[in-house]
Parts: C-alpha cells; sequence; structure tokens
C-alpha cells in the first residue's frame, strides 16, 4: 500500500508570481490581477473586469529539489448558453524552461453566460488541486502557467522539498498589450498562446495585459503601461474597435495620439511597437458591431459575423483596412520625432495565405495552430536580427 510522501506549505505571496501587475487577498487566498485597483475601479465593463482578472502569463516561479507539487486552486469557469461546452483551464508546469507536466483543476466557480439575453449568473463551487508528480530529485527552476482563459483564486501550495524564490532572470520584461488574441483566445494552453511563445523564443519575460474584448484605447490602461516597468513594449490594437463599433475615425487618431502620449510620459524612449489587426475576412471591408451567429449557436457551434454597413466607412466607421491605414500613417507621423516607435502590419503575423489554410474557426478567433505560427512570427520580425526590439533585447540581457 503506497503512503503519501510528506507535504510542506509554502505560503503564497506575490514573490513567488510573475506576469501579474497585483495580486488581491482574497476569502480563499491570491487573486492576481493583470490591472491594478485603480485602473479597474474608473472601469464600469464587465467583459473587462472578467478579462484581466483571467491570468493570461502569469505563473508560479520557484526554486526546489521537490519531485512532488500540489497547487490549491479556486478557478471559475464559463458556460455560454447554447455553445458546446469550454474545456477546463490547462496548468503546464515548466522545468527550467521546458514543460514537463500539464493537467486541470476539477470544481470550481461557474459563471453562465447567456450572449443572447445579455446576461450572467454565477454559481460557487469546490476548490480542486493541480498536482504534478514524478519530477526530477535535483535542484530546479519551475514555473506553473496558470490557465490563460480560466479566473484562478490560488489557496494553497505544497511540496516534497523546500521552496525558495527565484530572483528575477536578467532578461528584458515585455509589456505587450492586446485583445483576445493577445489574451489567447482558442490556444491549447497557457504556455501556447502567441505572445508566450514569442517570449519563449525572444528570450524575454512577458507581462501579458491582452484583454478579451478591451484593446479599446482605455485612457486607464494607457496608464498602466506607462506605469508598469518595461524594456520592451508593444501594442496591438484595432480589431475591439472595429467588433465593438467603439468609435469612429474622428475620434479614433486623438484616441490613438492620447494612448500613445501616455506611454511616453513613463516610457521615453523604451522601443515601442505598434501591431496593427491581423487578417479578419469579416472585418476586412464590413465595420462592426460583430454578432453571434445564431444560426450557429443553434447548431451547436460558436460564430461570429459582421453586423455593420460597409456603405458607412465613407462617414467614418471603422473597419480593418482603414484602421491598418490610419495606423501606418500616424506612427510614420510620430517616428520622425520618436525613433524607438515601430510599426507592424498584423497581416504579417496571419495573412491572405495563413486565411485559406487556416482558417478562423469562429470567424474572429485564431487556433492553436495560427498561435504558434504568429508566435514564432513575432519573435522573428520582432526580437530577431534587425527587429524593432532586438537591440533593446540585448542591451537589457547585458545590463
Amino acid at each position: 500500500m503506497s503512503t503519501r510522501p510528506q507535504l510542506t506549505t509554502t505560503p503564497l505571496t506575490e514573490h513567488l508570481l510573475r506576469g501579474a501587475l497585483e495580486v488581491e487577498r482574497t476569502a480563499h487566498g491570491l487573486l492576481p490581477h493583470r490591472l491594478p485597483a485603480r485602473a479597474r475601479a474608473q472601469n464600469t465593463d464587465g467583459q473587462l473586469a472578467m478579462a484581466e482578472v483571467q491570468p493570461s502569463g502569469v505563473r508560479i516561479v520557484l526554486r526546489t529539489r521537490a519531485t512532488l507539487v500540489e497547487l490549491d486552486t479556486l478557478p471559475t469557469k464559463r458556460v455560454y448558453v447554447g455553445a458546446p461546452p469550454r474545456p477546463d483551464g490547462v496548468y503546464e508546469l515548466l522545468v527550467d524552461g521546458r514543460l514537463a507536466g500539464r493537467t486541470c483543476v476539477s470544481g470550481g466557480n461557474t459563471l453562465t453566460i447567456d450572449m443572447a439575453a445579455g446576461t450572467a449568473e454565477s454559481r460557487p463551487g469546490p476548490v480542486g488541486t493541480a498536482r504534478f508528480g514524478g519530477l526530477s530529485a535535483g535542484m530546479k527552476d519551475i514555473e506553473i502557467w496558470l490557465p490563460h482563459n480560466e479566473t484562478t483564486e490560488l489557496v494553497a501550495l505544497r511540496t516534497d522539498a523546500p521552496v525558495e524564490p527565484v530572483v528575477a532572470a536578467d532578461r528584458a520584461v515585455w509589456l505587450h498589450h492586446g485583445s483576445s488574441i493577445s489574451h489567447g483566445s482558442d490556444a491549447d494552453g497557457p504556455t501556447s498562446t502567441w505572445p508566450a511563445l514569442a517570449a519563449a523564443l525572444g528570450g524575454v519575460d512577458l507581462v501579458n495585459l491582452g484583454f478579451a474584448g478591451s484593446a479599446l484605447l482605455d485612457p486607464f490602461t494607457a496608464r498602466t503601461l506607462r506605469d508598469a516597468p518595461a524594456d520592451l513594449i508593444s501594442v496591438k490594437t484595432g480589431i475591439n474597435l472595429v467588433n465593438t463599433d467603439a468609435m469612429r475615425m474622428r475620434a479614433f487618431t486623438p484616441a490613438v495620439h492620447g494612448f500613445l502620449d501616455t506611454i511616453r510620459e513613463g516610457h521615453p524612449v523604451t522601443p515601442l511597437l505598434i501591431v496593427s489587426p491581423i487578417l479578419c475576412p469579416i472585418h476586412e471591408t464590413t465595420p462592426g458591431p460583430s454578432a453571434p451567429d445564431h444560426r450557429a449557436l443553434s447548431e451547436g457551434r460558436l460564430s461570429f459575423s459582421a453586423a455593420g454597413d460597409p456603405a458607412e466607412t465613407a462617414a467614418g466607421k471603422l473597419t480593418l483596412s482603414t484602421v491598418r491605414g490610419e495606423l501606418a500613417r500616424i506612427v510614420e507621423q510620430r517616428a520622425a520625432e520618436d525613433p524607438n516607435l515601430h510599426y507592424l502590419d498584423g497581416r504579417e503575423l496571419y495573412g491572405e495565405a495563413d486565411s485559406v489554410e487556416l482558417p478562423l474557426p469562429d470567424a474572429l478567433h485564431p487556433d492553436a495552430a495560427t498561435h504558434r505560427r504568429m508566435g514564432e512570427r513575432f519573435a522573428r520580425l520582432a526580437f530577431g536580427p534587425g527587429g524593432p526590439l532586438a537591440v533593446a533585447a540585448d542591451r537589457a540581457v547585458r545590463l
């Protein structure tokens, strides 16, 4: 009869976390946030409130000889009325930078969302455990990447050997902001979102401020980017402005300038890369808003369509084509006085040929294979030789 090994509980503190901007103490433990309290207090949108607390890019980092690691968490799982069940969030364990385990946590709270009615209902549930066993006995650095798309309260950490914090690696900190695609929608795990893949390939330390449905040039997000430590910054914007039909060109142009001005208040010379939207056929020349495809929902599929009128682009309604053109113009204008500001057309990450080979499954979000392709391309284009973020990355490592 096997006996359970003696495990030691290590208090969970912010010193063991990377990728979170703030940690909230709850009745259960720690809740990582990707927006600080001041920004959260200025937000009134439930979508952003849900997105920022989903820990994309957040990981527990420690050094230990442990062969067994257990992490108790309280997840919040989403259920969409009429849509297929969502898979449980994935926890991934890396040993010295290499994937060594994947698991899920059952139980947890449930948030039921009715997209047609615009309602949401919460139901409490029990704490569960992510367990990783069979690890090598030597001293090693361990990272536990939390589910990128599932709110996760951290309750308890147990190991069969003592643990210690890891001193931050001497690597450049890459601060990235974007939409659900940057958040990791439809990636197959937290280390497989395109920003996580790009960061691993580029040898940089990721802070991911990709917020599903919420890359809307909010001033509080710009202030968050301004105030967060960073060696490299990228902002991928456009798709949410189109698919929420949030503004017209008259408001878009000064909003972009204001967003960049705010970032530059805190990072006046930090390399800053503006990335326009990847190809999304439904919104290339058709404005938003995006709307759930009710026929697809009736068939048990989640899909979207563009509900705008292309004729309204003449009156300033945004499409991806007009957004890309204006972003390129703004960067060119500002780069005359800001040589560290750069532009990347998102179609270099996912374009026409990719759309034929790897179409967006729900007409908005890339699948796991596309995330990998985008991560590899971004790493080459941004962090590779001659890339706009390459020199600063090298400089940060030398420092």
